[in-house]
């Protein structure tokens, strides 16, 4: 089986992780004790791309959980899924980056990254047959950039030939953190144009926007906006951990998305979003579904695609239905923008 090395890095990586554990164990009937409590045996088909199966028939997260401070573990430990990671693949520090991109990637973070590449060249050396790397980081904030970056080159040293795909979540004047959060991304931005492969870009001004405007939220949290990037998630790893017809790992995406090495980075859109008050009046069709997705308030970063131009796009569809009704579709889109 294709397995698939999971990190997470930083605070928001961290949350954003566990909450994306928490979405695939659902879908593949894995409990928080990593029990299977599934009703099909499609779930277990590819559950090994992202667990491994430990004694007892338990299945562990193939996860590795890092941050420069402690505070962001004990949150992960202390959820419902706490029990589910394996305790030795948790690697923190005790300072902090203090949103400092060089503190990251120079001095707390680099006196961190050889014990995390030890667990990752463990998880690693566990596979059958490794196909990448998926690393889940924010590059606002100084661990998710700094120490992002530098566990980037050195795992692109160490396996130059697997894929590293990335879900970035990239900061927006509009909803800021810290003043610095411009500086980090545009560090880090470089570092990700030459050492990852797939670089899924995600931005919270987007994503607030989807919450206001679409799912008619009038105070969103940041677990909201957790369950929006890991519904992407989850859909863009369906054909990964499903049975399917196309994209049915890293490579092949890559192959199909990439037309030039360093233009690597995709604007993810979800479909169907739509607020509970207005769900029971609409009908899941495929023409809705696509006309959604091509929607600049369904994509999950804020820009909108009419001004510029698409290189190549992959629609991934979950569940029954006729790929010719698709094809249809997506030429419709297509005659449309092109006028």
């Amino acid at each position: 089986m294709r397995e698939i090395v999971h990190i997470q890095l930083g605070a928001a990586g961290n949350n954003i992780g566990n909450k994306f554990w928490e979405v695939i164990s659902d879908e593949h009937g894995v409990d928080p004790s990593g029990r299977w409590h599934g009703d099909s045996d499609l779930q277990l088909e590819r559950i090994n791309v992202y667990y491994n199966e430990a004694s007892g028939g338990r299945f562990v997260p193939r996860a590795v959980c890092v941050d420069l401070e402690a505070s962001t573990m004990d949150n992960v430990r202390s959820g419902p899924f706490g029990k589910l990671y394996r305790p030795d693949n948790f690697v923190f520090g005790e300072s902090g980056a203090g949103n400092n991109f060089a503190k990251g990637k120079y001095t707390e973070g680099a006196e961190l990254a050889d014990t995390v590449l030890d667990v990752v060249r463990r998880e690693a050396e566990g596979c059958d047959l490794l196909q990448g790397f998926q690393i889940v980081h924010s590059i606002g904030g100084g661990t998710g950039s700094g120490m992002g970056c530098l566990l980037l080159e050195k795992i692109r040293e160490e396996y130059p030939d697997r894929i590293i795909s990335t879900f970035t979540v990239i900061p927006s004047p509009k909803v800021s953190d810290a003043v610095v959060e411009p500086y980090n991304a545009v560090m880090a931005l470089s570092h990700l144009i030459e050492a990852s492969d797939e670089t899924y870009i995600i931005d919270n001004e987007a994503l607030h926007d989807i919450c206001y405007r679409t799912l008619k939220l009038s105070a969103p949290s940041y677990g909201d906006l957790n369950h929006l990037i890991c519904a992407v998630m989850a859909g863009v790893t369906t054909c990964i951990r499903f049975p399917g017809q196309l994209n049915a790992d890293l490579r092949k995406i890559q192959v199909n998305m990439v037309p030039f090495p360093r233009l690597h980075f995709f604007i993810p859109g979800f479909a169907p979003l739509t607020s509970r008050g207005n769900a029971p009046y609409r009908a899941i069709t495929v023409p809705e579904l696509v006309h959604q997705l091509f929607d600049a308030k369904n994509l999950m970063a804020a820009c909108d695609p009419r001004r510029g131009k698409y290189l190549t796009v992959a629609s991934i569809f979950r569940g029954r239905m006729s790929t010719r009704e698709v094809d249809e579709q997506m030429i419709n889109i297509q005659n449309s923008l092109l006028q």
